[in-house]
């Protein structure tokens, strides 16, 4: 099983952009889709979720900016991010999660929001 995330960048404060994540050996379609982040000397955070049915979890500091989104499937899960500020600058982690026994990590990208 393997995730791989992609998009990340160097974007100015009040950029945008669009991580995604894909899957080899499971089918996402199928787990908790979640993505977290982790900024240097920080704990890794979660910073968005979405469930088998559709329902989803915001950090509360990107509400209003990030949306987590399904593409179907067996496609790659999204993560939209407006208005980015400093402090989302991190390494973002894709995780899908079914139960303590399947859940899988991606390596991680890094996400950097400068001037």
């Amino acid at each position: 099983v393997q995730l791989v995330e992609s998009g990340g960048d160097l974007v100015q404060p009040g950029g945008s952009l669009t991580l995604s994540c894909v899957a080899s050996g499971i089918v996402l379609g199928a787990y908790r889709m979640a993505w977290y982040r982790q900024a240097p000397g920080k704990e890794r955070e979660l910073v968005a979720s979405v469930t088998v049915g559709g329902e989803t979890e915001y950090l509360d500091s990107v509400k209003g900016r990030f949306t987590i989104s399904r593409t179907g499937a067996k496609n790659p899960t999204i993560l939209q991010m407006n208005n980015l500020k400093h402090e989302d600058t991190a390494v973002y982690y894709c995780n899908a999660y079914l139960n303590v026994y399947h859940d899988y990590w991606g390596q991680g990208t890094q996400v950097t929001v400068s001037s």
